[in-house]
């Protein structure tokens, strides 16, 4: 009985190992492509993807405008409606802009034209 019991137990123990080296395996990849921050042309995280470089924290006007944008990096990131980081509806002034918190998607109110990274901190 103990004979057998030995071997069950070997055998279980290689097939957990087996699992979990193949979790391991399968979970590195997910991490190395991380999208950090991208803003989609469409609605819902959908149309053509723009990555935002995170380690340029000034102002940047987007080559497409984009109704949507998804965050999984540790920054904030505002969001303008206007050229150069101006804040207000598009084509006017005032205070209007939108914060992009870490770990959020969202859909803007008008068509993004520009951005700031903010790490956060």
């Amino acid at each position: 009985m103990s004979r057998n019991h030995r071997r069950y137990t070997g055998a279980a123990a290689a097939v957990c190992g087996a699992v979990l080296a193949v979790g391991a395996g399968l979970a590195q990849p997910a991490v190395a492509q991380s999208p950090g921050v991208v803003f989609y042309t469409g609605a819902h995280q959908t149309g053509a993807a723009t990555p935002v470089d995170l380690t340029s924290t000034g102002c940047h006007n987007l080559a497409a405008p984009s109704a949507s944008a998804l965050n999984y990096a540790a920054v904030d990131v505002e969001v303008f409606f206007n050229a150069d980081c101006r804040t207000g509806a598009p084509g006017t002034d005032s205070d209007l802009s939108f914060a992009l918190g870490s770990l959020h998607t969202a859909d803007f109110p008008y068509q993004a034209v520009s951005y700031r990274v903010r790490p956060m901190g």
